[in-house]
C-alpha cells in the first residue's frame, strides 16, 4: 500500500473542515485540541486514490477480508439446486472470497474474475484450491469462451458492471441450461439499528458524505434493480428473487473498519476520512454502548437463458 503519511505523525492541513475540534485519538486516548489544522492520521486510514474507483478496494484488501460479511447458507442451497453436480461457475468481483468459499465447498469449479491485483492475491492465499482459477481482469473485457459456464455469479459486486454488460456478458457466457445468479446486500429501514443511522447522518454530512438517492426500503419492500432489467430482456426467463434477513452487528472499532472498506470512504481526502472515522467510532462508543447493528436483506436474483 502506498502511504503518504506515516503512522502517528502530527500533520497539518490548511483550510480543512476539521480544524479546531477536540478529538480523542483512537490509539492511546490522547485528547487533542487542533489549533488550525492539526490532526492525528492513522497509517490504516491513509490510502492512495486510484483513477478507477473499482480499484479502491484494492488499497485495503486486508481490511476488506476481515470485515466484509459472508452470505446465508440457505442462499447457496437454493442456487445449487438449480445447477448440475460440480458446476463450472464464473464469479464476477469475488473480492477476497466472501462467497467463493461457499461455491467451492459445494463442489464448484470457479473462475473468479477480480479487477484488483491485491484482492486477487488475497483470494488466492485464502483458497489455494485446484478448482479455483483467479483471473485479474475487468469482467467486461475478460476473455471468457461462449457457452462455457453453468452459472455466472456475483455477490455484492454486479453494480460495478455497466448496464449493457450485466446482460450481454452472461447471455454469451452461459450454457443453454445455465443460471445467472446475482446477490445484493441491501440495507433496510428497521428498528434493529436502534435509530443509529438516522442519528449518525449529521456526522456524514459534516464531511460531505450526505446520503444521496432514495431512502432505505423496509424489509418487505426490498426489490433488487436487476429484476426488472432481466424481466425486460427477452434473452432471459424464469426470473426469481429470494430474500434473506441478514443483519450484521459491529463493535465501534469494527464499524470503523467496515466504513474504511467502502469505496466512498477510500476516495475521501485523507484528513476528512480520518475525521469521519474518528467521529463515528466515538459516537458509537458514546451514544450506542459501543455496538451497532446494520439491518440487511440479502437477495438472490436468478434467471436462465430463454429457450429459443
Amino acid at each position: 500500500m502506498s502511504v503518504s503519511v506515516p503512522p502517528r505523525r502530527l500533520v497539518m492541513k490548511r483550510g480543512s473542515r476539521i480544524l479546531g475540534r477536540t478529538t480523542i485519538s483512537p490509539f492511546q486516548g490522547e485528547i487533542l485540541t487542533a489549533p488550525r489544522s492539526l490532526r492525528w492520521i492513522s497509517h490504516d486510514d491513509v490510502v492512495s486514490r486510484p483513477s478507477d474507483i473499482r480499484l479502491s478496494f484494492n488499497q485495503v484488501a486486508e481490511v476488506y477480508d476481515e470485515v466484509r460479511p459472508s452470505y446465508p447458507a440457505e442462499l447457496f442451497d437454493a442456487l445449487f439446486r438449480m445447477l448440475p453436480s460440480r458446476p463450472e461457475i464464473v464469479e464476477v468481483g469475488p473480492g477476497t472470497g466472501q462467497a467463493t468459499k461457499d461455491l467451492l465447498a459445494r463442489g464448484a469449479t470457479v473462475r473468479a474474475v477480480e479487477i484488483g491485483p491485491a484482492m486477487a492475491a488475497k483470494l488466492r492465499s485464502n483458497f489455494p484450491a485446484a478448482r479455483l482459477q483467479v483471473t485479474v481482469a475487468d469482467f467486461e473485457e475478460a476473455d471468457i469462451a461462449a457457452a462455457s459456464a453453468d452459472a455466472v455469479f456475483s455477490a455484492t459486486a454486479y453494480h460495478w458492471v455497466s448496464p449493457a454488460a450485466q446482460t450481454d456478458r452472461p447471455a454469451s457466457i452461459l450454457r443453454p441450461r445455465g443460471v445467472l445468479a446475482i446477490v445484493d446486500l441491501i440495507q433496510v429501514d428497521s428498528p434493529a439499528d436502534r435509530g443509529f443511522f438516522a442519528a449518525a447522518q449529521p456526522i456524514y454530512e459534516r464531511y460531505g458524505e450526505r446520503h444521496q438517492g432514495p431512502p432505505a426500503p423496509t424489509r418487505d419492500r426490498v426489490d433488487p434493480a436487476l429484476r426488472s432489467v432481466l424481466e425486460a430482456d427477452g434473452r432471459f426467463g424464469q426470473v426469481e428473487v429470494r430474500r434473506y434477513d441478514w443483519d450484521q452487528t459491529y463493535s465501534a472499532r469494527g464499524y470503523r473498519k467496515l466504513m474504511l472498506s467502502y469505496s466512498s470512504t477510500q476516495v475521501m481526502d485523507d484528513f476528512d476520512r480520518a475525521g469521519l472515522l474518528d467521529d463515528m467510532e466515538s459516537f458509537i462508543d458514546r451514544e450506542f454502548g459501543g455496538e451497532v447493528t446494520r439491518p440487511l436483506v440479502v437477495t438472490l436474483t436468478t434467471a436462465v437463458p430463454a429457450q429459443r
